[in-house]
């Protein structure tokens, strides 16, 4: 793509052609171009139209604001199926809640990249088999194999919506690493709406009682469940339609939130030592210790997603290279400590399960620390550490469909 776009940079025809046969490839390889570019008076007049940000929000169309608020209301109507048809809310949630909105947003990017028949056959008919099967397990509190399922299900469906994302060329690892950019978007966007939607009803219920009418059931059941369920939707179509709103934040907190986890996680660590807390006879420690992990993993890998952007090493992939490192020393812990109780107290599905995701963390953190170390030392582009995490998410998704669909069974139901 990089020596098409040089051979037509004074082809104006060509250069557009270029430019709708692949946008993506063509916009990430013209910006690496373009500051030696810079001067030439039809890369200048493509940097603009390329990196043009509009100030005014586009709504869209307004068949597409139809289609929002149908979709919305579809998700909003799966959220109330507990209560239409007198089903037990605590068999539904734990077993549903991914179908809520996902499904809803695989169509809406399925139809956004024009995809392919056959993979949106393939990825409803995973979501049919996945939907019957999730509800036909039988009813019980006390099968780990079960909860395991249920908590693995929506990870499942999350990869399935990464897919959707990519489109056609599933091999794109740029594609990949825009899907973890466009989730830590959504993150932000949702919070912003959530905020706002609690503001909201805060001030109805309250305006509401001082003229004496008490809303609040009312309220919870109707309005509040359907804008929880909107809002994944909501802000996936502001992030798609206004990339604008949010592009800036989220690098912003990537960059705050790094060092300030880092030196969070160093405090940490000497604080289990000082306390005399023990992951490995401390059942309930071991458990939030995981917690703690994935939720360092997920900062890391959306703030490589973000520096990915940019093939130059700088003081952020420092931090981010210190932070793996850490979070290979907690993982460390939590890999032992699991290992501990599979040899003291025999192996369980709980056990079995912790200790196949503890492995595959510390694999790819392994890859992403030695690429951030090739990076900041300048043997490898900054890029390649992105590329570290997008081959390695359909291991997730693999990992995922053995605990959803294997563990239940090989293990009894246990």
């Amino acid at each position: 793509m990089k020596d098409e776009i040089l051979t037509h940079l004074n082809n104006p025809g060509q250069l557009e052609k270029l430019y709708r046969s692949n946008k993506a490839p063509f916009k990430r390889e013209f910006s690496t171009l373009y500051p030696e570019l810079k001067g030439n008076a039809l890369a200048d007049f493509w940097n603009e139209r390329l990196y043009y940000e509009s100030d005014e929000i586009n709504w869209g169309t307004g068949r597409e604001i139809l289609l929002l608020i149908i979709t919305a209301l579809i998700a909003g109507t799966i959220a109330k199926i507990p209560a239409m048809f007198q089903i037990d809310a605590e068999f539904f949630y734990p077993r549903n809640i991914g179908f809520i909105f996902l499904p809803l947003l695989m169509a809406y990017f399925a139809w956004k990249n024009n995809l392919q028949l056959k993979y949106i056959a393939v990825i409803y008919g995973v979501i049919l088999v996945s939907l019957i099967y999730i509800n036909a397990l039988p009813v019980s509190t006390t099968s780990d194999t079960l909860i395991l399922a249920c908590i693995h299900l929506p990870l499942l469906l999350w990869v399935l919506l990464g897919a959707a994302f990519v489109g056609n060329n599933l091999q794109d690892q740029n594609k990949r690493l825009d899907y973890l950019r466009y989730n830590g978007d959504l993150i932000v966007m949702t919070t912003l709406i959530l905020i706002a939607g609690g503001i909201m009803t805060g001030l109805t219920i309250g305006l509401f009682s001082l003229i004496g009418f008490q809303i609040e059931q009312f309220y919870f059941e109707y309005v509040a469940i359907f804008g929880l369920a909107a809002a994944p939707i909501v802000g996936t179509y502001l992030t798609q339609t206004n990339p604008q709103l949010v592009n800036k934040v989220s690098p912003v907190i990537a960059k705050i939130f790094s060092p300030l986890v880092l030196i969070m996680l160093v405090i940490y660590l000497f604080a289990i030592l000082y306390s005399g807390k023990d992951p490995y006879n401390d059942r309930e420690f071991l458990i939030i210790f995981n917690l703690l992990l994935i939720g360092v993993m997920a900062i890391i890998f959306f703030s490589v997603a973000e520096s990915s952007k940019t093939k130059e090493s700088t003081t952020a992939n420092w931090v981010l290279l210190l932070l793996s490192a850490v979070t290979i020393i907690v993982n460390g812990i939590a890999l032992s400590a699991i290992l501990f109780r599979i040899a003291e107290w025999g192996i369980t599905p709980n056990r079995l399960a912790v200790l196949g995701g503890n492995i595959l963390i510390l694999v790819n953190l392994v890859l992403v620390t030695v690429e951030l170390f090739r990076s900041v030392t300048g043997k490898s582009e900054t890029t390649n550490v992105g590329s570290s995490i997008a081959r390695f998410l359909p291991i997730y998704f693999i990992w995922t469909v053995i605990v959803v669909f294997l563990f239940p069974v090989l293990l009894g139901f246990k």
